[in-house]
């Protein structure tokens, strides 16, 4: 599989796409490195560039960050992302069994963390938004491709996972959850961060 193989797919025709998706039997590794740590660039990149030559409204005030401070957090995040996606892919994989997932082990593995990367990639694409570093813009874009993420994961399990419907809603379901979790530890890290000294440095 190449680099950034299935990610027009997933938009144009998902159900076809996770078809080939499951044909694919590549390795956890492989599938991983040629899409995260690209694709995860998108937002990060974008943040920087929006936090630096932009700015943003604190209040009645326009400001900026630091290239320094901005750096940091860029690779913070970066990191953040890289681990939180890896980590989605091995929760979705812990599940498989309870949900009744036949295969081995190899192929399990990956067929979780196809899903993982897949169903995060339209979050990491609509990231392009951070060059323009509005919250309430931020805050709609995001939502609205976390909802396609969403229809691609209760789209996507029955056929890449190759289970009924009903077992595939209630495995979505859960999967949805751990998401939720995943985020809310990676915004409670954040905040540990800031108190440690990594908090934002505006410029004068």
């Amino acid at each position: 599989m190449g680099i950034l193989s299935h990610t027009v797919g997933i938009f144009t025709h998902p159900d076809r796409e996770w078809q080939k998706i499951r044909e694919d039997h590549d390795s956890v590794g492989h599938l991983f490195l040629t899409h995260v740590p690209i694709l995860a660039l998108i937002p990060v990149v974008s943040f920087y560039i929006g936090v630096t030559q932009f700015g943003f409204d604190v209040g009645d005030t326009h400001r900026k960050l630091t290239p320094g401070s901005a750096l940091s957090l860029s690779i913070l995040t970066y990191a953040a992302i890289l681990a939180g996606v890896y980590i989605f892919g091995e929760f979705i994989h812990w599940m498989a069994r309870t949900y009744g997932v036949e295969g081995d082990e190899d192929t399990l593995r990956y067929e979780s963390h196809a899903l993982a990367v897949f169903v995060t990639t339209p979050i990491f694409l609509v990231g392009f938004v951070g060059l323009y570093p509005d919250l309430w813009v931020n805050a709609v874009v995001t939502l609205l491709a976390a909802c396609y993420s969403i229809y691609l994961l209760y789209e996507g399990i029955p056929i890449l996972m190759n289970i009924d419907k009903e077992r595939a809603f209630m495995y979505a379901s859960s999967v949805v959850t751990i998401g939720l979790v995943l985020l809310v530890i990676v915004r409670i890290g954040t905040v540990i961060l800031w108190l440690l000294g990594f908090q934002p440095i505006y410029t004068d």
